[in-house]
């Protein structure tokens, strides 16, 4: 029997994106960023828990990224859509890069992530996020 695993958010971006981008695509120059979020909102999820962090996204949702957070280092966040949904960018030991686009309630996300981090590396919560 597994351990269990509590989660915190699961769900895919925040549809404000989607709603900006599609309004963006009436202007020709922003059909590719139309294009990309339509894209993320039929394939993107996120699951957040207090082991993983896991990203299935991909064409058709066929790839996933799992990290544990003993493997981060690092934790950011940049705010989008007038602050309503933003973007996490988790950083690894072997420097590589989860980026997170578009995640809803990112800042209360983004603050468990760091926290779980700093547990599980047993360091500060201040050296974890990224200034």
């Amino acid at each position: 029997m597994g351990i269990k695993e509590n989660i915190f958010y699961e769900g895919g971006p925040h549809i404000g994106d989607l709603i900006v981008n599609i309004l963006l695509g009436f202007t020709v120059i922003c059909l590719p960023l139309t294009v990309g979020s339509i894209v993320r909102a039929i394939w993107l999820r996120y699951r957040i828990s207090d082991r993983r962090i896991s990203v299935t996204g991909g064409w058709m949702g066929r790839d996933r990224t799992d990290i544990v957070y003993s493997e981060a280092v690092k934790i950011a966040k940049i705010p989008r859509g007038l602050g309503f949904w933003g973007d996490i960018v988790v950083t690894l030991k072997d420097r590589s890069r989860l980026e997170m686009r578009s995640v809803p309630r990112f800042r209360e996300i983004h603050d468990y992530m760091a926290q779980r981090i700093a547990d599980k590396t047993d360091r500060p919560l201040e050296s974890v996020i990224a200034r």
